[in-house]
């Protein structure tokens, strides 16, 4: 089996090791090998991205303008391909996996169009004659390290704007889901960009993380990940005073009022929690319904989940993929486990399952009769896992939404114009969702959350600029 190279320097370069990536669906299905980069390879790739970024970011704008839409329209053209690649290498179902790629073309078209509209202002200055010119410039180099969970799209909302505001990129996949960076990275890489401007090193993160984090010639990091590694990234980031941004976990509620019509929030909820197989940091996995309707929602979240199909994710009619790996298996059962001792009712699922092929597939687990303050409730689980807490009233469903070290995403059940809008304005989250599932926001807008979830200026859409352009401004006397 031949080995997918790093792209460094415009060249692609063979690792010191390689990395074998195994499809959770069938774990006798290679999906390839793929090289990985030690120290000293990704160190040349940060002296290439520096050595490119006097040109890039002086360069035209058209042609920068060209190159990601270019990028953006073969994604588009390969959705499928690049769909099931994903599908087949993270364990997502094949139109979830599908709809990510097309997505991440979505994205570079719409960046494509940001390079054509550089914000900057003239104004007078308050001494007569003086013109001011506040305009913005790119950071520099760019480090970039991306979660498993969305294995392209999460590349593609910060690599798309880093490049297309003149920044110099060097890409850390994570190391678990290298196949779909690597055929987006392919993708870049035959757009035209001048050598350097770009630069992939797969491999781990004790190895390309930290030279990355730690090089005096990356100007800026962009991270999703855990809280645990964003937090010694943001410590080592300040420390040398580089540009950070951050996106980590979530506790996200969904809150389901007595008013709320009931197929809606069961939607919401079974979307929201389980779908990609609740591995998304905006998934819904705290259920806080009040008295009138608790027993009808938990009721219905049963059935629905019951008639839902957990299978290999490529396979035609799988409502839900396996987990990703065996880690995150042993821990979605132990969360399980632990809730149950603290008290909680396992209503359904939590059971590992066996089909066709070895994988890691798991049962939806809905627990109910939990507490604010179990560790079910406080602490990230990443897997199709959700709780069930009974409240009497509208004010304690938002005080224990409320009630987290996360603030990502929130969502609200309700007929009621007067609590959606009071909701909206007192969710301490960085999204909120009004009879909407927490999890899927559009790509065209800013995404991001507050307290433990975010750190840093916002990503995708316009808002993407704070982070990936610094403020300039120019004073002119003419004479």
């Amino acid at each position: 089996m031949s080995v997918f190279k790093n792209y460094i320097a415009g060249e692609w370069v063979a690792g010191t090791d390689a990395n074998r990536n195994v499809n959770p669906s069938n774990l006798d299905d290679v999906v390839g090998e793929y090289a990985r980069a030690d120290k000293t390879q990704a160190e040349r790739a940060i002296a290439a991205a520096r050595a490119a970024f006097p040109a890039w970011s002086q360069g035209g704008i058209q042609a920068r303008a060209d190159m990601l839409e270019a990028i953006g329209n073969e994604i588009l053209a390969r959705k499928e391909e690049l769909g099931r690649l994903l599908s087949r290498e993270e364990g997502k179902t094949l139109p979830e996996g599908i709809g990510e790629a097309a997505r991440a073309g979505q994205i570079f078209k719409f960046f494509a169009g940001e390079v054509l509209r550089p914000e900057g202002e003239k104004l007078p200055s308050i001494r007569p004659g003086v013109d001011v010119e506040i305009t913005r410039e790119a950071v520099g180099v760019v480090g970039i390290i991306t979660p498993w969970n969305f294995p392209i799209a999460i590349p593609a909302w910060k690599i798309a704007p880093a490049l297309a505001y003149g920044n110099c990129v060097v890409f850390k996949p994570a190391d678990l889901v290298p196949g779909s960076a690597w055929a987006l990275s392919d993708i870049v890489a035959r757009a035209g960009l001048p050598a350097g401007v770009f630069n992939l090193v797969m491999g781990r993160g004790s190895l390309v993380g930290e030279a990355i984090l730690n090089s005096p010639a990356v100007d800026a990091i962009s991270f999703t990940g855990s809280v645990e590694t964003g937090k010694r990234i943001a410590a080592a980031a300040v420390s040398r005073l580089a540009r950070v941004q951050m996106e980590m976990g979530g506790k996200n509620p969904l809150v389901v009022l007595d008013d709320a019509d009931l197929p809606t929030a069961i939607n919401c909820a079974v979307q929201g929690a389980f779908y990609s197989t609740g591995q998304r940091c905006t998934a819904s996995s705290r259920f806080i319904v009040t008295e009138g309707i608790h027993d009808r929602f938990v009721k219905a979240v049963e059935e629905k989940l019951k008639t839902l199909k957990v299978d290999d994710a490529l396979k035609q009619g799988t409502d839900i993929g396996p987990v990703v790996d065996q880690s995150q298996l042993d821990q979605d059962l132990s969360y399980i486990d632990i809730g149950v001792k603290e008290g909680a009712r396992l209503a359904i699922g939590g059971e590992r399952l066996n089909r066709e092929t070895r994988g890691y597939f798991l049962a939806p687990a809905l627990l109910t009769e939990t507490r604010n303050d179990m560790r079910v409730n406080r602490e990230e689980i990443f897997g199709p896992v959700a709780t069930v807490i009974r409240v009497k009233s509208y004010d304690e469903a938002l005080a224990v939404a409320n009630d987290t070290a996360f603030g990502l995403s929130s969502g609200i059940c309700t007929a009621s114009l007067k609590h959606a809008t009071h909701f909206k304005r007192n969710t301490q989250a960085g999204m909120a969702m009004v009879n909407l599932p927490t999890a899927g926001v559009d790509y065209h807008v800013p995404f991001g959350g507050r307290k433990g979830s975010s750190y840093g200026p916002r990503e995708q859409g316009s808002y993407a600029r704070e982070f990936y352009t610094i403020v300039k401004t120019a004073y002119t006397m003419p004479v």
